[in-house]
């Protein structure tokens, strides 16, 4: 938003204009009201906000070749695109004793169409091209609810005991495949890629996957609601603890929280979806998906909808331990660090057709039971920080609501920045408005006191009042800014 202040001829009509100068200053802040308000409103009424990408992530084309490929670098996270069924190499270097793991968050654009089968896959292969087996599927597709939204896949390459494949250091790739089938749109997706390596431990543990654990769903939690926003994105997830949360999303929506989720911990969470108006049944609408602090996939759920109140609930997951890792259930390996666990809430775009657009009441119930148990002992300091532990802050930011602050905008790169910028510019204009407003009256009433004449021009016109030295003077007092000002 541009504006311009034209102030032709204030020169010329001087002391005259006094009262105008003051019209117009108040002209001007009710224009920037009217504008910022009309944004406001347009922003709410209109599509969900895209995706918002990592701060400071470098923007790199993946190679069709690997030997091409473009080398990634623990802990940054990077900007990419892959056309229709298209394939992309990215290149890692890996020692012996790391383990390492790669996501892959596609964002299609709004409104692309999206069937069933469609979505991407990744993998990594050795220095030799062999494949790593690692346990995870490594493919996310967009499913039953055929709805456009940010999907993540991951490939890892776990070192140390146990380990059968790509023990060895050297050059790996990580291949990304776009995957899908008749009847969708051939547009580019966006990708958001972010490559973890995890040291080895400091002192050898079991590799053997804890086999008894409290597998039974607790009873549902209750109590008073309190408000928490989603965000669009893993980097500014909204922080949870645990409790009852509510919210609101539209149709074709995503929003993103995270949990601290400490050694020893279990974790549990429900999505439900709140009544509406509207006919029919949609039998894919609300996607509840849980990722770990790697930003690997966890476990989903989903729930269809008829109007009324609709729920969707995560199985129940073991506690927090390093050896889970080495059981083959791909929702029991996936919780295998403590750290910040994601969830992405999506509700279908077929929706709006149903049931309109929203927003619709949206209430997240989330439990961590168990106490903190002994962390993972890394060697060295080669730990990303704040990766695998819950720290004191993380458990302050669950209380006090606080967003991840790694996002830099939309897919543009720039929409945050040019939010910002605005609600700066807005908020900063407004305030130098007021004083000028301020400045304008207290000069009249000045003039007026100096003439004897309301708004007239006679001696002082134009000259501030002067404080009595019995301390400040009451028109001060009465006619000048706030103390906060």
């Amino acid at each position: 938003m541009t504006i311009r202040c034209y102030g032709e001829g204030w020169r010329v009509m001087g002391r005259r204009t006094g009262r105008w100068r003051g019209r117009t200053v108040l002209a001007g802040a009710a224009a920037l009201f009217s504008a910022m308000a009309s944004a406001g409103q347009a922003t709410a009424a209109g599509t969900p906000p895209p995706y918002r990408f990592a701060a400071g992530a470098e923007q790199i084309e993946g190679a069709t070749t690997a030997t091409d490929a473009v080398r990634l670098t623990p802990g940054r996270s990077y900007r990419s695109s892959v056309r229709d069924k298209g394939k992309l190499y990215y290149r890692l270097r890996l020692d012996a004793v790391s383990s390492a793991y790669v996501s892959v968050t596609a964002v299609p654009k709004a409104g692309t169409k999206v069937v069933y089968s469609d979505g991407i896959k990744v993998s990594l292969q050795d220095p030799n091209g062999n494949k790593c087996f690692s346990g995870d599927a490594g493919a996310a597709r967009f499913g039953p609810t055929e709805s456009p939204r940010p999907i993540t896949a991951w490939a890892s390459r776990r070192a140390g005991p146990g380990a059968y494949t790509c023990k060895s250091a050297g050059t790996y790739s990580v291949l990304l495949e776009r995957i899908g089938g008749a009847g969708s749109s051939p547009d580019d997706w966006e990708l958001e890629l972010r490559y973890v390596s995890e040291p080895a431990l400091k002192k050898a543990a079991s590799t053997t996957a804890p086999e008894v654990w409290d597998s039974a769903s607790p009873q549902a939690l209750d109590g008073l609601a309190r408000t928490r926003r989603g965000g669009t994105s893993f980097n500014e997830a909204r922080s949870l603890g645990q409790g009852v949360w509510k919210d609101d999303i539209q149709a074709g929506q995503t929003l993103f929280y995270r949990v601290p989720v400490d050694w020893g911990q279990q974790f549990y969470a429900t999505a439900e979806l709140g009544p509406a108006s509207g006919d029919g049944f949609l039998g894919n609408a609300l996607d509840l998906s849980l990722y770990n602090p790697v930003r690997a996939f966890v476990d989903d759920a989903g729930t269809g909808y008829d109007g009324k109140v609709k729920s969707a609930t995560l199985e129940p997951l073991p506690p927090v331990a390093y050896e889970n890792r080495y059981d083959v259930d791909d929702q029991v390996s996936g919780m295998r660090f403590a750290g910040w666990y994601y969830l992405a809430v999506h509700l279908g775009a077929e929706m709006a057709g149903k049931f309109g657009d929203g927003p619709f009441d949206l209430t997240l119930r989330v439990r961590v039971s168990g106490t903190a148990g002994a962390p993972a002992v890394y060697d060295g300091t080669a730990a990303p920080p704040d990766v695998f532990d819950v720290t004191a802050g993380d458990q302050a930011a669950a209380s006090n609501g606080a967003a991840a602050t790694g996002g830099d905008g939309g897919p543009d790169g720039n929409t945050a920045m040019k939010a910002v910028a605005v609600g700066g510019i807005g908020a900063g204009t407004v305030l130098v408005l007021g004083l000028a407003v301020w400045t304008v009256v207290a000069r009249r009433r000045a003039a007026a006191a100096g003439s004897g004449v309301p708004g007239g021009g006679g001696p002082g016109a134009g000259t501030a009042p002067v404080p009595s030295a019995g301390g400040p003077d009451a028109r001060s007092r009465e006619y000048g800014p706030p103390r906060a000002w």
